[in-house]
């Protein structure tokens, strides 16, 4: 009897998922597709559309989550995730109302923009991706999800993989750059640190590749606007960062703002199930956008109903913010627009997906104040962070070594965003604590010591126009705008220019001067520190450009005039600490470009693997020449190419060899290259592979990356890289959509940027 009454109690626990304690043991349930027909088939209408919705907690307060507006939602089973909630106090009052007072008990999702570190910071994603170390790369992520997780996140809308080529759209600096093979291969490293290939752990969350498809590409760079492509641009240079991610096994998709052949991507049937579901077998969810479904009314798609019921169909599962599924679908299921095969479809794959996370299991298995307390911010993260983010920062220029500096004499830090804490984290962090982040000032004050004098003026504001400064200051990272005359702020600057050994200029871009909605006609640095940067060079004192920014800038003027360029992008919590163990030379610089800097804002879009023309240049000197494809005020190349980055070191490549002139389908080539280092220190170096298809079906770049190794060189070292061709590496999808490698002749380029110029050759037989 004893023993039948305890089963009574499991079962009842199982089927109940009540829990009104956080459990220390997980309890045993039936497998999953079997766990979850039986709990849909006890589900209603209503109940199902229930888990379809997610909307927005705003930030509820704790103790008064019982009273919020959302909490009657949860309690009658109308909300199937929240997000924007943060800490896991709140977290677990609310999970409570779904597992305590729901009447089928199912936990919630908790998402979050987790986009690069949580608490701890890393360097924004564009940043992070010029790192070419996809083992850093996975391993911010791995801390991200660890921090989010102990505060009560299982869901983070990351990683966005979105490849653009025209720095004029904002959100550039939430992506990794221009490149399809390289944004494949973070796009990997992002979802496996997320999840950790295991989302039964405590600390690893549920990953959302984003925006599906092709956002990176608006007309005129302007944010949410029209993109028009053709299928063959799509699968080549677009698409592969998505399936990369999809394969992986990433466990939920976000469609895009966009319209992708004239249908928005969040009601594209061909785009979400064709080709994400039937062509690359994805087994996750799909969930919109901010609003994605009411703002297809205004792409002129039909009213809520319409709208609601096309995105269903088209393969999206859940429906962020809108509630046209929650207001709309069951009257859509009366007039059979809809059925219930396709809702039972969508409640099934979130159900599943809350499974696999181990909510029915433990729905408090997130909740863990112990871990919110031991493993949010803490100095081994922080640690990492640091060293993460000095492998980020590019060196651009460096005129007579004036890099590193040396920790002795007078420093003169100057600008706006020296001493700018807040603004150190950079755009779309949300969770980030802007008063634990690491200002420049504070920085180099901390790593050069006490022999080193640090003298600080401020100089100017972000802009002369205090409508756009605001604008560009938003969400708690202000400048502190001065409010003294421009000739005051230069006088105070010049007084500390003149005490000074060298000058540290920090200029740039404010952290929301990039990001969502923050696209931009000018990429030159605000008009008030060019003045200011003029001035200091006057001085006749050398200066260093410290180049804040999260999108590749015009910089062609400081190119020429400014001895040394570092560009920082925006380093995340510990950015001060990281630039200066640069500056100082802790650290040699060896980040490289992954996104092409341009000459001009007319060059744009602008990238390395560009196809060629019928009248290409025959010069190479940039020289005009009438009726070829060229400007008559500017040369055809970018001011500084992808893969580009310098060191404190010098590495030269000699000796490429390969190991046939001619491989078959089944064959393999081997490339080497001896790479030595034959400057003054100690260095890392990208060595970079480049594959150029001579003579295709279809039109082909004039080269595309297909490898890259980063290696470590003591100086005076040699090494030999190598590096294997598959016929893997020379496929693309023809005109007809087949993924195929085409027999002919092939140049190969190894080096340390993409105007790399060893070459190799080889033919791929039939």
């Amino acid at each position: 009897m004893k023993n039948k009454l305890v089963l009574l109690f499991l079962g009842c626990a199982v089927l109940g998922y009540a829990q009104k304690k956080p459990a220390k043991n997980t309890v045993k349930i039936k497998p999953k597709s079997e766990f979850v027909a039986e709990l849909m088939s006890k589900m209603t209408l209503d109940e199902k559309l229930g888990q379809l919705n997610l909307p927005t907690s705003g930030d509820i307060t704790t103790g008064q989550a019982n009273s919020s507006n959302v909490a009657k939602n949860i309690a009658e089973g109308k909300v199937g995730g929240l997000f924007n909630i943060k800490s896991v106090q709140k977290i677990k009052e609310v999970q409570k109302i779904a597992v305590e007072k729901s009447r089928l008990k199912i936990p919630l999702l908790f998402g979050m923009d987790v986009i690069h570190g949580y608490e701890t910071t890393f360097p924004i994603p564009l940043g992070l991706s010029c790192t070419w170390d996809m083992a850093l790369i996975e391993r911010s992520a791995q801390i991200a999800a660890k921090e989010a997780s102990a505060d009560g996140i299982n869901w983070t809308f990351s990683p966005m993989v979105d490849i653009s080529r025209d720095p004029r759209w904002g959100r550039v600096s939430e992506g990794s750059g221009e490149d399809p093979y390289l944004g494949g291969q973070i796009a990997k490293a992002m979802v496996n640190g997320y999840q950790q290939h295991d989302l039964s752990k405590n600390n690893s969350i549920l990953a959302c590749v984003k925006h599906f498809a092709l956002y990176g590409a608006p007309e005129a760079g302007r944010d949410y606007n029209t993109v028009d492509m053709s299928h063959i641009r799509m699968f080549n240079d677009y698409f592969p960062p998505y399936k990369a991610a999809v394969d992986a096994g990433v466990g939920s998709v976000m469609a895009s703002f966009n319209e992708v052949d004239g249908i928005p991507a969040t009601g594209n049937k061909w785009l979400m199930t064709d080709v994400l579901r039937k062509q690359w077998g994805f087994k996750g969810f799909v969930v919109t956008d901010f609003t994605g479904i009411p703002e297809m009314i205004e792409h002129g798609m039909g009213n809520l109903q319409d709208v609601s019921a096309l995105a269903l169909n088209a393969g999206v599962e859940m429906d962020m913010v809108g509630e046209g599924f929650l207001g709309t679908l069951k009257k859509s299921l009366d007039e059979k627009r809809v059925s219930i095969e396709t809702i039972d479809n969508a409640v099934r794959l979130i159900l599943e997906a809350k499974y696999d996370l181990g909510l029915f299991q433990d729905p408090y298995k997130y909740c863990d104040e112990k871990r919110a307390k031991t493993e949010i911010f803490t100095m081994d993260s922080r640690k990492e962070a640091r060293q993460i983010a000095a492998q980020s920062l590019v060196l651009l220029k460096n005129q007579n070594q004036l890099l590193p500096l040396k920790k002795s004499g007078t420093i003169g830090l100057i600008g706006p965003l020296a001493d700018a804490k807040e603004n150190m984290p950079g755009t779309w962090s949300v969770a980030t604590k802007m008063e634990n982040a690491v200002s420049l000032l504070r920085g180099i004050k901390e790593v050069a010591g006490s022999g080193t004098k640090v003298l600080y003026a401020k100089g100017s504001n972000l802009d002369y126009d205090e409508t756009f400064e605001t604008n560009a200051t938003m969400f708690g990272k202000t400048l502190h705008r001065d409010a003294r005359t421009k000739e005051e702020l230069l006088a105070e600057a010049l007084k500390v220019a003149e005490q000074s050994d060298v000058i540290v200029a920090a200029l740039g871009e404010s952290a929301e001067m990039s990001g969502e909605s923050s696209s931009r006609t000018n990429l030159e640095i605000p008009q008030a520190q060019k003045d200011l940067l003029n001035a200091l060079l006057k001085t006749g004192k050398p200066v260093v450009l410290v180049l804040f920014d999260g999108r590749p800038l015009v910089i062609t003027d400081e190119e020429k005039t400014v001895p040394a360029i570092l560009n920082a992008w925006f380093a995340g919590t510990e950015a001060g600490y990281a630039i200066a163990d640069v500056l100082f030379g802790d650290v040699n610089p060896s980040g490289k470009l992954t996104s092409t800097f341009p000459r001009s804002v007319g060059q744009l879009p602008i990238y390395y693997a560009h196809k060629n023309t019928g009248r290409p240049l025959s010069n190479t000197e940039g020289k005009f020449e009438k009726f070829r494809s060229n400007y008559i005020d500017e040369r055809n190349e970018a001011l500084f190419p992808f893969g580009f980055g310098l060191s404190y070191t010098t590495f030269d490549y000699s000796n490429i060899k390969i190991s046939s002139d001619k491989m078959n389908a089944s064959g393999k080539l081997k490339v080497t290259v001896d790479v030595t280092n034959t400057g003054n220190f100690d260095g890392k170096e990208t060595v970079q592979l480049y594959i150029r298809d001579l003579v295709g079906s279809v039109t082909r770049p004039v080269r595309e990356l297909k490898g890259f190794q980063k290696i470590t060189l003591k100086k005076g070292e040699k090494q030999t890289v190598s590096f294997d061709i598959t016929v893997e590496d020379l496929k693309f999808y023809n005109s007809d959509l087949q993924f195929v490698a085409e027999p002919g002749q092939f140049d190969v380029f190894v080096g340390g940027n993409s105007n790399a110029d060893k070459k190799v050759s080889f033919e791929l037989t039939k």
